[in-house]
């Protein structure tokens, strides 16, 4: 039986166990949260965003997860900066040219700001002469900081990133920081 924990992960932690980076930089990592061995990450998460991580402790199921050939939908909220219009988010949804190729079409829709969503730390910068904006987006690939490189690529750059969903497995009521036992389906 693969075992399978949903983590969401917070703000400026890294989506690892150990801390590769410079001498001397204690960066947080999943070590710091999760105790359990044998687990490993499937796919990453960048340092500045948040929300749900899906480990495991089967190679194969980790593969299943994280490789874009299984075209897993992986589903963010993102507050961005500016008011989208139309045009805006109909170029996401057809897919936008970055510098490594064209995205595949994205399922996208701005939705209200969320009312229980926890606070970040830092909290996002605030600009009375700036307007934000929250959207749902559904991405099928998992490029390197992609979300981000699409909102700024249609002049909405990305202010705050929280993955809510990875196929089946959803973040829900899980806090910053917390995890949980999962079935590998995600069901």
């Amino acid at each position: 039986m693969n075992r399978v924990i949903l983590f969401n992960k917070p703000y400026g932690v890294l989506s690892q166990f150990t801390d590769k980076g410079t001498e001397g930089s204690a960066r947080p990592t999943l070590s710091g949260f999760i105790q359990e061995p044998g687990f490993y990450p499937a796919g990453r998460l960048d340092k500045d965003s948040e929300g749900l991580m899906v480990l495991t402790d089967n190679g194969a199921l980790q593969a299943r997860i994280a490789h874009p050939k299984y075209k897993r939908p992986k589903t963010y909220l993102v507050q961005v900066e500016g008011t989208p219009d139309e045009a805006a988010l109909e170029a996401l949804r057809r897919g936008v040219v970055l510098k490594d190729g064209k995205t595949a079409p994205a399922q996208v829709s701005q939705v209200s700001a969320p009312d229980t969503l926890w606070p970040r730390d830092p909290p996002v910068r605030f600009r009375k002469s700036v307007p934000d904006a929250w959207l749902q987006i559904t991405i099928r690939e998992g490029r390197n900081r992609q979300v981000r490189r699409m909102t700024a690529h249609v002049a909405l750059p990305t202010l705050r990133l929280i993955r809510m969903q990875i196929g089946d497995w959803a973040l829900n009521d899980l806090r910053p920081g917390a995890w949980r036992w999962a079935s590998e389906t995600g069901a």
